[in-house]
């Protein structure tokens, strides 16, 4: 599994702090932290760089506003950025007043994301 486990633990503890369940679930060649059961932020490592970058989900409506912030890039696995979310590089992150902006953004956001369809068990 590729991710930082020093951000995954930063992550976690932020998330404790505040008292917020959450889940971490290992997905999309990282981790993933579920809130409500919906994606909430996550953690891999550029496949470029090897540097841990932080996912945020954050909504179409905040992406002007974090894309101004050092660090902010588009979320792009596949050519195609992913409306709603961004990643977050290192230099962003370091410290923690800039990793709790973020994640309280996405926090913020989490209570108007859509959840993804479960499959059904036969």
């Amino acid at each position: 599994m590729a991710y930082d486990e020093h951000l995954a633990d930063r992550i976690g503890r932020f998330f404790t702090s505040k008292n917020i369940a959450y889940e971490s679930k290992k997905m999309m060649g990282g981790l993933c932290f579920m809130v409500d059961d919906k994606m909430c932020v996550g953690t891999h490592l550029d496949k470029k760089t090897g540097k841990p970058l932080l996912m945020c989900r954050i909504g179409e409506d905040n992406m002007d506003q974090a894309l101004s912030r050092e660090g902010c890039i588009p979320m792009d696995f596949t050519g195609r950025p992913m409306k709603g979310y961004v990643f977050v590089q290192e230099k962003g992150i370091d410290l923690d007043e800039d990793l709790d902006f973020w994640l309280q953004m996405a926090l913020n956001f989490n209570p108007q994301a859509k959840s993804s369809k479960k499959k059904k068990k036969k």
